[in-house]
């Protein structure tokens, strides 16, 4: 049985729980948390970059194309990764950026629950 920690989302202050080894972006949506994805999760653009705020070590290494990827997106920090390659292995904290509202819709490509 996998273990299970805190993710909490920033800026809505929402904690949910999540099993090792999901990605953050799994986390967000399977919980209704707005994280923009334009790709669908397959490492292939940068919407889905978000700042670790808290257990950074928590997550697993970055792969190189994942580091590619990250170089594209806005507002990068130190302890930014992206949603959809950072797998979770302790209780974090992440700070989803926001964007303008306007502009919101254009970096949304749904994705069918599997």
């Amino acid at each position: 049985m996998k273990k299970e920690y805190k993710v909490t989302f920033l800026p809505y202050n929402k904690t949910v729980v999540a099993k090792e080894d999901e990605t953050i972006l799994d986390v967000a949506l399977d919980n209704g948390i707005d994280l923009p994805h334009n790709c669908g999760g397959a490492c292939a653009c940068s919407t889905c970059h978000v700042i670790i705020k808290e257990g950074i070590n928590n997550l697993s290494e970055m792969e190189d194309n994942e580091a590619d990827q990250l170089d594209e997106a806005e507002g990068l920090t130190l302890n930014s990764r992206l949603g959809c390659q950072a797998k979770i292995r302790g209780d974090i904290v992440v700070e989803i950026p926001l964007i303008n509202d306007t502009l919101r819709p254009l970096f949304h490509e749904g994705r069918i629950k599997e």
